[in-house]
This record gives C-alpha cells, sequence and structure tokens, in this order.
C-alpha cells in the first residue's frame, strides 16, 4: 500500500549520519568491480543435465577455434603470444561466427618458475593471458584455458621436455590450477580443460594418478581428480573439462571415476582425420557420453590440405550437439599440423573455408542447439546391439538346421545299411 503524502516542511539528515552509509556502498562497490571486469553479465556458461547453457538458462555449444601460441612464445622468450593477440586479431576470429577460443596455457610460465624469462612470466604473463581472455569476452566470446605444456621438478616446460607429456605432473599441476581457478572464478565466461592430451598411462592413473616413467626419468603423475579438488578448493564453479585417454581420443570408460562436487564435468575430445583418434568409434562411444555429459571436441582437424572429412565431421557433431574448436588459428605452412587461416585477418586455407562456411551456415540458420535424449544418444549402439543379436540367432538357426540335416542323413545312411 502507498503511503498517504502529508503537507509540511521536509526534513532533512545531517550529513554526517550520511558518511557511513556513503562509505558502505563505496565498499560494495568496490568489492563488485572484480566480478563486473572479468564478463560480461549475459556472457555465463554453466552445465545442467548434459548440456552447457548460457546466461539466460538456453542450451548453448561452444563452437571456435584454438588460438595456439601462448603455450610456447613465453617458454622461447618471444612474448605471450606468438602472432597478433589484439581486439582487431579477435575480430578478425569473431567474423567466422565463432562463439569461443581456446587458449592453451604454459605451466611454467603461468607459475614463473624453473627458468621461464622473467619477462614473459609470472606476474607479466598471468597479465597477458588476463587482458586477452577480458577481449575475447568484450568480442561476445567464452574462453577455454587449457594446461597444454608442463613438466615435472625443475625441468622446463619447453619445447624439449614440456611438450606432449604422458600427463599433468604432481610438483606443479595442482598449483597451477589452484591459481588459474582463482584467477577466474569470477569469470562465469571461462572454461578450464585441465590437461591437454593424456597418454600412455592406465586409466587408474588417468584418475588417481601414479609413479610413471619416460626419457625424462620417473615422475608423479597428478591425476585428473587431483585437479578438480584443486581448482572446487578455490570456490570457482567454472565448467571443467577432463580429456579422454590416448592422447584425449579415447572416451571409453570415461569419466572412470572422476567426480566433480559442482557437477560442472564435460569430456575433452580430440580427433583428426587421418588419425588413430578412434574416429571411427565416434556413435558407438562418444555419442553414448554425450547422453549423460556435455562433449566438447576441443581439438579437431584436417591435416591432408582438404575439407571434405571436416565438413562430414561437424555436421555429425551438430546432429549429436557435440561442441568443437578447430585446430588452429595460426599462420604455420603446414597441413599436417593444421591450420586454419594463411593471414591473421582471416584469410583461409582450403581446410579452414570448411570451418568458415559451416559456421557461417549455422549462423544464418539460426538452428536451436540440440540437446540428446538418453534415447537419441544410445540408438546406434542399440542398432549394432539388436543387430549383433540378429545376426547371432541367425546363425545359431542356420547351426541347428544344418546340425539336423546331418542327424537325418546319418539316419538314412543307418537305415539304408539295414
Amino acid at each position: 500500500m502507498r503511503g498517504i503524502a502529508r503537507p509540511g516542511r521536509r526534513r532533512t539528515a545531517p550529513a554526517f549520519l550520511l558518511l557511513p552509509v556513503l562509505i558502505a556502498l563505496t565498499l560494495v562497490l568496490i568489492a563488485a568491480l572484480p566480478a563486473i571486469a572479468a564478463a560480461p553479465a549475459a556472457l555465463s556458461i554453466r552445465v545442467v543435465g548434459n548440456h552447457f547453457v548460457d546466461g539466460g538458462g538456453q542450451p548453448v555449444r561452444l563452437l571456435g577455434v584454438n588460438r595456439s601460441g601462448s603455450e610456447y612464445a613465453c617458454m622461447d622468450g618471444r612474448g605471450s603470444f606468438d602472432g597478433p593477440d589484439d581486439a582487431a586479431s579477435i575480430a578478425a576470429m569473431a567474423a567466422w561466427h565463432i562463439n569461443a577460443v581456446r587458449v592453451p596455457l604454459n605451466e611454467d610460465c603461468w607459475l614463473g618458475i624453473n627458468g621461464a624469462p622473467a619477462a614473459y612470466s609470472g606476474p607479466n604473463y598471468r597479465q597477458a593471458i588476463g587482458t586477452y581472455v577480458r577481449r575475447l569476452h568484450a568480442a561476445g566470446l567464452y574462453a577455454i584455458v587449457d594446461l597444454h605444456w608442463s613438466a615435472q621438478g625443475t625441468l622446463p616446460a619447453d619445447g624439449r621436455t614440456g611438450q606432449g607429456r604422458q600427463m599433468a605432473d604432481l610438483d606443479h599441476a595442482p598449483a597451477f590450477w589452484s591459481s588459474v581457478a582463482t584467477v577466474f572464478r569470477s569469470d562465469s565466461a571461462v572454461v578450464f580443460d585441465l590437461f591437454n592430451e593424456p597418454h600412455d598411462i592406465s586409466w587408474d592413473c588417468w584418475q588417481n594418478g601414479c609413479v610413471t616413467s619416460d626419457a625424462t626419468g620417473r615422475w608423479q603423475v597428478a591425476g585428473f581428480q587431483s585437479l578438480v579438488d584443486a581448482v572446487r578448493r578455490t570456490g570457482a564453479r567454472n565448467p571443467v573439462l577432463v580429456a579422454g585417454n590416448r592422447w584425449s581420443g579415447d572416451l571409453r570408460g570415461w569419466p572412470h571415476g572422476v567426480h566433480d562436487p559442482a557437477q560442472q564435468l564435460a569430456a575433452s575430445w580430440h580427433v583428426y582425420y587421418p588419425g588413430p583418434r578412434l574416429d571411427s568409434l565416434r556413435d558407438l562411444v562418444v555419442r553414448p557420453v554425450a547422453g549423460s555429459y556435455p562433449v566438447v571436441a576441443s581439438e579437431f582437424g584436417e591435416k591432408d590440405c582438404a575439407r571434405d572429412w571436416v565438413e562430414d565431421f561437424m555436421s555429425w557433431a551438430d546432429d549429436a550437439g557435440i561442441s568443437y574448436l578447430a585446430w588452429t588459428w595460426d599462420t604455420w605452412p603446414d597441413c599436417g599440423n593444421p591450420v586454419l587461416i594463411t593471414a591473421y585477418d582471416g584469410t583461409p586455407t582450403a581446410y579452414g573455408v570448411g570451418v568458415r562456411d559451416h559456421l557461417a551456415a549455422l549462423w544464418r540458420a539460426a538452428a536451436p542447439t540440440r540437446v540428446l535424449t538418453p534415447l537419441q544418444a544410445d540408438a546406434p549402439l542399440l542398432l549394432v546391439g539388436v543387430a549383433t543379436t540378429l545376426l547371432g540367432i541367425a546363425g545359431l538357426t542356420a547351426l541347428l538346421l544344418i546340425a539336423g540335416r546331418i542327424r537325418r542323413a546319418r539316419r538314412s545312411r543307418r537305415v539304408a545299411t539295414t
């Protein structure tokens, strides 16, 4: 009920009584600044069931590109990035109608350890990555930050000992993720990709850690559960991507007991053509996983300088409601390590044309994100099961018929001899 206005002199509170209120409001605004600066309110992503939703609660997929360079340039002493990182270069990526960029990180550069050049590591590196992520958000893009290069002990995470490791190291990876999660925990538009490409380890080691050995010696692996725990201990609730085994190409057995108390777990999958990354099992392995968790093909690409396979792959992923980010938005002259562009203004390679045109077609169609039901996700597997069962029945029937004929033939011979 609205109060009744009464005539009379309006009384004004003494100014000194307003000071506590003004101070309190100022403190509240200062405390809110990091969250306000982190990401626009509408640019938000979280896991609900087997899919992502945006700030408005609508299903969304991460569709974008990898921007390689920040995993190695810092250790080379050349800067935090390989190529431009300004707003114009980001606008060129956004013009392909992407909504996400995956940013590979270097463990030593982030932590400022193991001989990482001071000019491009520690606080300087963290500031450069933070600035880049904010620029991505300003262009309307989500960011995936990924532990890409790492090494145990005092080994440098460089191209010789930091690239292609079997799994994250216990020496530094939990500290890395504790720091990264602390920096980005108020940014609801950042996703954490906990380790790039696990390989040559058991699923139990993948989950819980183990002692392993390679050309660099014996060292302790940090399992994915310890990395999830490191993130959650900071209070961060960002979605976390957990990669499959066998260079992230194998989701058989995923998530193998890894548990996220925040229920923000998603699968990271890498698939290339031609290559051994179990692409032939995508309907029988990957699609069923997508019935229970979001699946992100955080790297995919075609290594023959063509576009036929990627066009087929993206159409398949669209039907399965799977996110995907193409490797890579760089200008290396190498089809075997597939690049999308020949210049940072977005001039595409032949392979890049396939990715660019497919994303543009999706944008024009404005089709809603497909969310699979468990039955739709398992349909190919069920069909294989039914077909296998029918073949088994047909084979058994044939064996019974053959056995019956043999028995009749034997009876006929016994009758003929009597």
